[in-house]
């Protein structure tokens, strides 16, 4: 009887590691694409921004500045456009799964806006003599600073994953993603200084680099809900102002939190992960 029950343990033990081990060298996708949509806050460091306008004799600068954004989502989300609250998508590719490598397209529709009421510093050349004087800061008294249909930063970002969590199914996991990346601002450029206005326009006008954190849940494999926190610097040159250009630089802390879908892309291989 105990030869019998030996010799049942030992098929046993052989098909349970015959099964691990097909599973573990079953054909896969290479790769993953993947898509998110969702919504984004931020906030801004103060910042400066230099004015230069040749024609009027004009070249300043506003000292220590404050923005704020406008979110837009906390207002009837169900009842405008989907674009017009600050925004996000990505769109990225992990051309190698096993070491959670990929890149990515990644794009904020944030909005950066001045603080109307505060008093702001004006330091330079204004209508060809020097001044150093504060004025108050409102669209009531001629001023404004609008990239408020977007300061719009575009990164095109190498992505890490770290897997933290898989349940014994697969239609549950966590996953940690890092991201870096540099790229070009598309602003919407509106404003208004000493009551002379610009007119309202896009443009290519800079460049930002950016870090991004992220904790992702993915449920039944294809859907995902993640949380991102991102730190950006951006640089703006060349802005069209009223008969001038302005250049502007701030920091931003940015927080997200996207839907998305995700599969499986590319030729089949096998891939043999590490028994358990």
């Amino acid at each position: 009887m105990s030869t019998v029950l030996r010799i049942l343990f030992f098929l046993f033990m052989a098909m349970n590691a015959f099964n691990r081990t097909e599973a573990q060298s079953k054909p896969s996708r290479k790769g993953e694409f993947y898509f998110s949509w969702g919504y984004n806050t931020e906030w801004y460091t103060k910042s400066n921004v230099k004015v230069n306008q040749p024609e009027l004799g004009n070249d300043y600068m506003f000292h220590q500045i404050k923005g704020h954004d406008r979110k837009g989502w906390d207002e009837g989300l169900l009842h405008k456009a989907i674009t017009i609250p600050q925004y996000n998508y990505r769109i990225g590719y992990f051309f190698n799964k096993l070491k959670g490598l990929g890149f990515e397209l990644n794009f904020d529709h944030t909005k950066f806006i001045f603080t109307d009421g505060q008093q702001a510093n004006v330091k330079g050349k204004l209508g060809g003599r020097q001044v150093d004087t504060s004025v108050l800061f409102t669209e009531a008294n001629g001023f404004y600073y609008y990239l408020n249909n977007g300061a719009n930063f575009f990164l095109f970002n190498f992505v890490k994953r770290w897997h933290a969590f898989e349940s014994r199914d697969g239609n549950f996991k966590i996953d940690i993603l890092g991201k870096a990346g540099i790229g070009p601002v598309v602003p919407h450029v509106q404003n208004s200084f000493f009551g002379q206005a610009n007119d309202q326009h896009f443009q290519l006008g800079g460049w930002n680099i950016g870090v991004e954190g992220t904790i992702k849940a993915t449920f039944f494999k294809y859907a995902f809900l993640e949380y991102c926190n991102k730190l950006d610097y951006a640089r703006y040159f060349g802005l069209r102002i009223y008969k001038g250009t302005a250049r502007h630089a701030f920091g931003t802390y940015e927080m997200i939190l996207n839907l998305g879908v995700t599969f499986p892309m590319g030729k089949r291989v096998k891939i043999t992960a590490a028994a358990n």
